[in-house]
C-alpha cells in the first residue's frame, strides 16, 4: 500500500480516537476570513447611485458605489413567486466574469411585478405585494430593509459589513479600511486577486436561528462573537469534536430564525469556502436600532445579527418572508427541490461495517438475521469488496461470484448496498481510469495537468462532476453491461466525496484546482452534490427510468435533497455522539435533507451493550435507520451481546417496521411539499417558546413524539409534551396524558418514550416479516387517538414501493377520519391507478367510550370488538376492508 495511505492508516487505527484540530483551519487561518471579521459595525462604504436605477416588471438594477476604492457594483433585486425575495450583487464590470452556482436551483425562479411606491433622493421604496410588504433601498450608506407594515422584517447592511473584494490584475493592491490601520496585500494568492464577498443581515425581534448544517452542534445556532464563526466547507474531518463551529462533511447555505410571531429564512447561493457570524442584539443598541425604534416604538427589542463571508463568487440571497414554518420549506423547496422519494425499501433497516470479508461472511451475517428473527433490508459492503480499491470491480477472491450473492439475497427479498467513491486509481490496467483520462474528464491542476491525490487507493485522480458529459459517462457507468456482477437489487453509497484527498490541504483538495475555467475554491462545497446526483442517474438509467435510486452521500449542499440519503459522518462509540445525532438531523431536515441518520453504535471505538442498545433504540425512530462500525472495532451483529440485549435489539427494529407504513406517508408529504419527516417541535408548535431550544426529543411527521433515552444509566426522561390543547397516548402503554407539560417518564433497557397524538390517526403493519419488500400485501392496523375536537384525521398512502409509477398517478391515497363516531375512508386521489390486496386487519381507538355494537357500511355487517375499561381502549378485531376501498364503521 501506498506510504501516504499506510501513514492515515496507522493514525486511524491508533489508539488516539480525536479529531486534530490542527489539520483544519480557524478564522485566524482563514486568510479571507481574517480579513473580512477585521471589519467593524459602522457606517457602511456603500452608497446607492440612485440616477442609475432601473425598474422592469420583474426586477430592479441598480448600481453601487465603494467610496474608498470607486468600484461599481450591479444590485438585482427580484420578487418571487411565494413570498421570496432575491438580492444578487456583482462587480458591475469585473475583470473577468465571477462564478454563479449553477444546477443547485430546479429552475429559474419564475417572478412576480415589483411595483414603485416612492422615491426621493433618499432611497426607494418597492412594493412586495402581500400583506402590505414592501422594500426600502437606502441610498447613503446603502442598506436594504425588508418591511410588512409597521414591522421590519429584516435588513441587509444596517450594520455596514457589505464587502466585495473587486478582481484586479496581479501587480494591482487593494486596501481595506480595518479600525485605524489599512492593511495592504499584494495579490499574490490568486490570478485575480482575493474575491472574498460579505454581507450582514440584521433579524428583530428574533433570538432563535437555526440551520447551516453540518456541524456537531445544538439545534439552536450560537452566538460566534468569542471564538470562530460556523464554517461551511466540506472536509473529510476524522471522529469529529462536538459543539463545534468547526466544518464538517456537508454545507447547505441556509439559516431559519423563529419567534412568536413568524419563521423567515435566508438562503446564502454561494459553494465557496464560508463563515458564518451570529451575534446576539439588542435593537436599539445597533446602528439600526434607530430605525427600528422610530417604526415599532421601542429600544429594546431582541436582535439577532448574521453576516456571511465567502472567499469566491458573488452574492446571491433568496430571503424567504415565510410567514409560518411550513411556508418557509415549501418556498425553500419551490427554489431546490424537494426530498426525493425513497423505496420503501430503504427506510427498513440497514446492516453494515467496514468491512464484511467476503461471500461466505455476508452469507453468514444474513442467515444471522433469519436465526435471530431480526429483520433487514439491506447489507452493505464498504471498500474492502473490490480489487484494490478500483470502483465498480470485486475483489475476485473474496467476491468471487457477485450474481450468485445478490440472487441469494434477492430470493429472501433483500438488498445489498457497494461503496462506489469518485477517487479513481491511477492505473493504466484500470478501465475506469484509462477511460476518464483518454476523455478528459479529470479535474486538473493549476499547470494543466491531471490533478492527483493520495485516497485508499493510493495515487487517485478526481473526475469533473460539474462536467454534464462527466456525469453522463458516470452515470453510464452502472449499467449492468459495465458494472460486472450488478443487479437490479445493488444499489449505490458515495463516501469521501467532499472530495477527500490526504495528501491535500485540510484533507481536501487544493484550491487552485482548476474545473474548466474555475478554480474549485469557487465550487468545492458542490462536488459531493454532483457526485451523488450523477450516481442517481445512473441507478435511473439502468433500469430505463423505472426503478427510484438509493444513494447515500457524506458530502451534500443545497439541492442535495433531490438524490437521496446523508448521514452524519464519522461519529464515535459515546454517548454524546448518540445525542448529538438529534440536532444533526432534525438541522438537516430544517434545510430540505429529512433522509438523514446515523452509524448506530458509532464508527469509532466500541460501544458498551447499553449504549448499542439505546442507539438502536434511537436509530430506529430516525429516517436513515443503519449500523455502521470501523474496521478495527470489533464485530458488533444484533445478536453478539447476549440474549436479552439481543432481544432488546429486535424489539426496536420491530418498531421500526411496523411503522413503515407511517415513514413512507411521511417521505411522500416530504416529497409533495417539502416539509421536513423528521421536526423539532417548534415547527407544529411555532408559538410556545418552550419548544425553541428542545433537540433531545422531536417529531415524525405531526403526530408521533419520540423522546429517546440518551443518557447512561438512565431511570427516567423528563419530555415536554406540547399543545395546551392536546393530549398524547404513550404507544407502548396507551396511558393518556394532557399537553403543555413536562412529564417525567420511568424507563427501562426496554423503554422508547414515544407519543401518538390525540386527534391523529396513524398506520401500521403489526406482522413483521424478514425484510419490508415480504410485507407487502400484509394487513393494516389503525391507531386512532381520539381528544376533545370533532374529528380525528389520518392518511393511508400506498403504492409499488420502488418505481416512479406513482408519477403516473398509480398509488392509493385514503383520507382517514373519524368524526361522531364514524370512522370512514375517503379516496383523496380519484384520478388515480392502483389496487391492493391489503385489508384492514384491526382497529385500535385510545380515549374512546364502549359502544354498543359497531356496523360496518360496506357489508352492513356487525364488526367484533373489545374494550379495556381501565385504559379507555377499543380494539376492533377483523374489520376486513380492503384498504384502498371507501369504508365506513360506525360506532353505536
Amino acid at each position: 500500500m501506498a506510504p501516504v495511505v499506510v501513514l492515515w492508516l496507522a493514525m486511524c487505527l491508533g489508539g488516539t480516537w480525536a479529531v486534530d484540530k490542527g489539520n483544519f483551519k480557524t478564522c485566524d487561518q482563514s486568510a479571507f476570513c481574517k480579513r473580512q471579521r477585521a471589519l467593524k459595525p459602522g457606517e457602511s462604504p456603500y452608497r446607492a447611485l440612485l440616477e442609475t436605477m432601473e425598474l422592469t416588471n420583474t426586477r430592479l438594477t441598480l448600481q453601487l458605489i465603494n467610496d474608498n476604492n470607486k468600484v461599481r457594483l450591479l444590485l438585482e433585486l427580484y420578487r418571487l413567486q411565494g413570498n421570496i425575495t432575491r438580492v444578487k450583487i456583482n462587480e458591475l464590470k469585473p475583470l473577468k466574469p465571477r462564478y454563479e452556482v449553477p444546477d443547485v436551483l430546479i429552475r429559474e425562479p419564475p417572478t412576480e411585478p415589483l411595483s414603485l411606491l416612492s422615491q426621493d433622493e433618499n432611497g426607494v421604496v418597492l412594493s412586495l405585494g402581500a400583506e402590505s410588504q414592501r422594500v426600502i433601498v437606502s441610498a447613503r450608506p446603502f442598506r436594504l430593509d425588508i418591511m410588512e407594515g409597521r414591522e421590519v422584517l429584516m435588513s441587509l447592511n444596517s450594520r455596514g459589513l457589505l464587502a466585495f473584494e473587486h478582481l484586479r490584475m496581479r501587480k494591482d493592491t487593494f486596501s481595506y479600511k480595518v479600525t485605524s490601520t489599512v492593511a495592504k496585500l499584494i495579490c499574490c494568492c490568486h490570478p485575480t486577486g482575493p474575491s472574498a464577498v460579505s454581507l450582514d443581515f440584521s433579524l428583530p425581534g428574533v433570538e432563535h436561528v437555526y440551520g447551516i448544517p453540518e456541524h456537531a452542534d445544538t439545534l439552536r445556532l450560537k452566538t460566534t462573537d468569542n471564538g470562530d464563526p460556523y464554517r461551511l466547507y466540506n472536509l473529510d474531518v476524522f471522529q469529529y469534536e462536538l459543539y463545534n463551529p468547526m466544518a464538517l462533511y456537508g454545507a447547505v447555505p441556509v439559516m431559519l430564525a423563529h419567534n412568536t410571531q413568524r419563521t423567515t429564512g435566508i438562503f446564502w447561493l454561494n459553494a465557496a469556502e464560508t463563515w458564518v457570524d451570529i451575534s446576539s442584539n439588542t435593537a436599539g443598541k445597533t446602528v439600526f436600532g434607530k430605525m427600528l425604534d422610530y417604526v415599532q416604538g421601542s429600544s429594546e427589542t431582541p436582535q439577532t445579527d448574521v453576516r456571511w463571508i465567502s472567499e469566491s463568487g458573488i452574492i446571491d440571497v433568496f430571503i424567504m418572508l415565510g410567514p409560518k414554518p411550513k411556508d418557509v420549506f415549501s418556498q425553500y423547496a419551490s427554489l431546490t427541490g424537494t426530498q426525493s422519494f425513497p423505496p420503501l425499501t430503504s427506510l427498513g433497516y440497514h446492516q453494515c461495517r467496514w468491512n464484511y470479508n467476503d461471500q461466505e461472511d455476508v452469507k453468514s451475517v444474513d442467515a444471522g438475521f433469519d436465526e435471530h428473527d431480526i429483520p433487514y433490508d439491506f447489507i452493505w459492503l464498504d471498500i474492502e469488496h473490490t480489487d484494490g480499491k478500483r470502483y465498480f470491480t470485486w475483489d475476485t477472491h473474496k467476491f468471487a461470484t457477485p450474481k450468485e450473492m445478490l440472487q441469494g439475497l434477492m430470493d429472501k427479498k433483500r438488498k445489498m448496498v457497494a461503496i462506489v467513491d469518485p477517487h479513481i486509481k491511477v492505473d493504466s490496467n484500470y478501465k475506469i481510469h484509462n477511460e476518464i483520462r483518454s476523455r478528459g474528464f479529470y479535474i486538473k491542476n493549476k499547470d494543466g495537468g491531471d490533478y492527483e491525490g493520495w485516497c485508499w487507493p493510493g495515487s487517485a485522480g478526481y473526475p469533473d462532476f460539474t462536467r454534464i458529459d462527466m456525469r453522463d459517462w458516470w452515470a453510464s457507468m452502472f449499467a449492468y453491461d459495465q458494472y460486472e456482477g450488478s443487479m437490479e437489487n445493488l444499489y449505490t453509497w458515495n463516501d469521501m466525496n467532499e472530495p477527500s484527498v490526504f495528501n491535500g490541504p485540510e484533507v481536501t483538495m487544493h484550491k487552485d484546482a482548476m474545473h474548466g475555467a474555475w478554480e474549485h475554491r469557487d465550487l468545492h462545497n458542490t462536488y459531493g452534490f454532483y457526485v451523488q446526483m450523477a450516481t442517481a442517474e445512473g441507478l435511473i438509467k439502468r433500469s430505463g427510468g423505472v426503478e427510484r435510486p438509493f444513494v447515500l452521500t457524506r458530502a451534500f449542499f443545497a439541492g442535495s435533497q433531490r438524490y437521496g440519503a446523508v448521514w452524519t459522518g464519522d461519529n464515535a462509540a459515546e454517548w454524546d455522539h448518540l445525542k448529538i445525532s438529534i440536532p444533526m438531523c432534525l438541522s438537516l431536515g430544517l434545510v430540505g435533507i429529512s433522509f438523514c441518520g446515523a452509524d448506530v453504535g458509532g464508527f469509532f471505538k466500541s460501544p458498551s451493550t447499553e449504549l448499542l442498545v439505546r442507539w438502536y433504540q434511537t436509530g430506529a425512530y430516525q429516517p436513515f435507520f443503519r449500523a455502521h462500525a470501523h474496521l478495527d472495532t470489533p464485530r458488533r451483529e444484533p445478536w453478539l451481546f447476549g440474549p436479552e440485549n439481543t432481544a432488546l435489539i429486535r424489539e426496536a427494529v420491530r418498531q421500526r417496521y411496523t411503522l413503515l407504513p407511517y415513514w413512507y406517508q411521511q417521505f411522500y408529504q416530504a416529497h409533495r411539499t417539502g416539509q421536513p419527516v423528521m421536526r423539532p417541535l417548534w415547527v407544529e408548535y411555532p408559538q410556545d417558546p418552550a419548544t425553541f431550544t428542545l433537540d433531545d426529543e422531536f417529531l415524525i411527521g405531526k403526530d408521533l413524539l419520540v423522546h429517546p433515552v440518551t443518557e447512561e444509566g438512565a431511570r427516567g426522561v423528563t419530555a415536554y409534551l406540547p399543545g395546551k390543547d392536546e393530549v398524547w397516548f404513550d404507544v407502548h402503554t396507551f396511558q393518556r396524558h394532557n399537553g403543555a407539560q413536562n412529564l417525567y417518564i420511568p424507563v427501562t433497557m426496554s423503554s422508547i418514550p414515544v407519543f401518538q397524538r390525540g386527534g391523529s390517526i396513524i398506520p401500521r403493519k403489526l406482522r413483521v416479516r424478514r425484510s419490508s419488500t415480504c410485507m407487502e400485501h400484509d394487513p393494516y392496523t389503525l391507531f386512532v387517538a381520539l381528544n376533545s375536537q370533532v374529528t380525528q384525521m389520518g392518511e393511508l398512502y400506498i403504492d409499488d414501493g420502488h418505481t416512479f409509477n406513482y408519477e403516473k398517478e398509480e398509488f392509493i391515497h385514503r383520507r382517514l377520519s373519524f368524526a361522531n363516531n364514524i370512522l370512514s375512508s375517503l379516496n383523496l386521489a380519484p384520478d388515480a391507478k392502483f389496487t391492493t390486496q391489503s385489508w384492514i386487519e384491526r382497529i385500535v381507538i385510545l380515549g374512546a367510550s364502549k359502544p354498543s355494537k359497531i356496523t360496518l357500511k360496506a357489508a352492513e355487517s356487525q364488526v367484533e370488538f373489545e374494550f379495556d375499561a381501565s385504559m379507555s381502549v377499543l380494539t376492533l378485531r377483523k374489520p376486513g376492508m380492503n384498504s384502498g376501498a371507501d369504508w365506513t364503521v360506525t360506532l353505536q
